[in-house]
């Protein structure tokens, strides 16, 4: 059977299965070698140092290419490690324009970078097609682009964005880390490149740190393979045989993740002590019929504003018991984080407020536990939030 006419779930669960031609392992086995002999002088095999290359590392590559809809992917050490990757097409001069939300990660570094005058920032409600036009419009060499946003799951429309980015002759780079390709492939709505954080929903497990950048073309993806090799960002063998692994089963766990947002998401938009909810499966949102038509679904993460502020905040997190108070997200396990003061504390408060990061807003990473007794949990930390909320 091609590979093409397979569904995507099954390339997902069969990549690499039984091509270990020495041995006949099941599994690929992980090569985590530093360097690989010569044949002989002047005759390099097809792997020399793992830096530059190691087959554990390009089975992965291999499949987030196919998932994504790619040319080719480069993994990176870290989330972090695909944005910088990313940024090498910037030159100085060059405009960028960003979320005004984005992830805190994301937007130290711009600043940062753009600090030293390597290239130009400007960080916009990208949800506002007037604004964001604006700000293409100045030059804009790169879009930088996150739907949903993180941490109030603004939806941006990608197609649009799109018509924009080609207007001025710029690349759309998608952060595609909270849907995953199971529920999102922005390069079928026009993106040059999609970044990831491996280390959330498709390795799972909350074991390991990386990062991909899947290219739409060739040109492009030569690029990003030059400048990982240059820069050393590329990821470990151990930790791609982790996320590998994560990926055969990222569609089921997917849907769990969603079942279970989706409950929790109708139980706080109903609930007294909650001022909104941010979620783009629920009809009310500003985002839903963009979300309905660009995104296969709507994903585990959502975000909610207690009437109550930092101070509900904090009773809420400090009573649930089933969601960890910890940063990152899309592992099995639920999360919770306050991201005025963790995830996104890098923020000013000019930032915050412009943002629309409040004090009383808790970010929720929805794992896969028994949905009922996630809903038991919340609604124990939401009696307890009440305590202290205005009424």
């Amino acid at each position: 059977m091609n590979k093409k006419d397979k569904a995507r779930q099954t390339q997902a669960v069969r990549a690499g299965v039984d091509t270990d031609s020495q041995h006949g392992a099941v599994m690929p086995p992980v090569y985590l070698t530093t360097n690989f002999s010569f044949a002989g002088f002047e005759k390099p095999r097809e792997y020399d140092y793992t830096r530059t290359g190691n087959p554990t590392r390009d089975a992965l590559a291999g499949v987030l290419a196919d998932l994504e809809g790619g040319f080719g992917a480069t993994v990176t050490s870290s989330g972090m490690g695909a944005v910088t990757l990313a940024c090498q097409m910037l030159n100085p001069d060059d405009l960028v324009v960003g979320p005004q939300d984005c992830y805190g990660g994301t937007f130290r570094l711009l600043n940062g970078l753009a600090n030293r005058g390597l290239f130009n920032v400007r960080l916009v409600d990208q949800t506002d097609p007037n604004v964001l036009a604006a700000a293409v419009a100045e030059g804009a060499k790169m879009i930088w682009v996150e739907s949903p946003t993180n941490p109030l799951l603004r939806i941006v429309d990608l197609a649009q964005t799109k018509k924009l980015a080609e207007s001025v002759a710029a690349l759309m780079v998608v952060d595609n880390t909270f849907l995953s390709p199971a529920l999102q492939r922005p390069i079928e709505h026009g993106a040059d490149l999609v970044v990831h954080s491996t280390t959330k929903y498709l390795n799972g497990h909350s074991d390991m740190v990386g990062g991909a950048v899947v290219a739409a073309n060739e040109a492009l993806h030569e690029q990003m393979q030059w400048w990982a090799n240059a820069l050393g960002l590329s990821g470990s063998p151990f930790d791609s045989f982790l996320t590998m692994r994560g990926v055969r089963t990222l569609y089921v766990r997917m849907q769990q993740h969603e079942k279970n947002a989706t409950s929790l998401a109708e139980i706080l938009s109903e609930h007294e002590v909650v001022g909104k909810v941010y979620y783009p499966g629920l009809k009310s949102h500003p985002g839903h019929q963009i979300a309905t038509r660009q995104q296969l679904g709507f994903g585990g993460m959502l975000s909610f504003e207690l009437k109550g502020g930092m101070a509900a905040a904090r009773v809420f997190l400090e009573t649930v018991e089933l969601f960890t108070l910890a940063e990152s997200l899309g592992g099995v396990e639920s999360l919770a984080a306050h991201p005025a003061t963790m995830t996104h504390a890098t923020f000013d408060k000019e930032s915050l407020a412009k943002a629309g990061i409040s004090d009383g807003l808790v970010r929720l990473s929805v794992g896969i536990e028994a949905t009922e007794d996630l809903v038991r949990d919340v609604l124990q930390g939401l009696e307890a939030a009440a305590t202290v909320s205005p009424r």
